[in-house]
């Protein structure tokens, strides 16, 4: 075994790198490579069975409601009363419980109407209530 011992008066600092701690690095990468590398290459064949693309029934239903800076209510393009919206909600839950509300109310319409908009969609009996924003550009 060979060691290199500096002379007791020579005090020129050693300037070898210390390859240790990159071939370590080095090392840990390569195993993880190895491990990692058949996991990207393997893949489960199916057959799986052909289907004609879906149906209109299966569309998500939904109602546009919306409420303009007046407070006035709007079902689509349609202008409706509160007792015509609780109706049109009923009908809706009726035939369809999960029926989706999406809520688009102009920023200046106060909170209190919106939440009391959302009490009268819940007496409904429609639940999922969504809210549509526009987004700032």
């Amino acid at each position: 075994m060979a060691m290199s011992i500096a002379a007791q008066g020579d005090s020129d600092p050693i300037m070898e790198m210390n390859t240790t701690p990159l071939i370590d690095v080095m090392l840990v990468l390569l195993v993880i490579f190895i491990i990692s590398a058949p996991l990207m290459t393997t893949s489960l064949k199916l057959d799986l069975p052909r289907t004609e693309g879906a149906r209109p029934s299966d569309a998500p239903v939904f109602i546009a409601l919306a409420v303009d800076a007046q407070g006035q209510l709007f079902v689509g393009d349609e202008k409706l009363s509160r007792d015509e919206l609780v109706a049109r909600v009923r009908i809706a839950a009726a035939r369809d419980p999960g029926t989706e509300v999406q809520l688009r109310a102009d920023k200046s319409v106060p909170y209190g109407q919106v939440a009391d908009l959302i009490g009268l969609v819940q007496d409904g009996g429609l639940s999922r209530i969504g809210f549509v924003t526009e987004s700032a550009r």
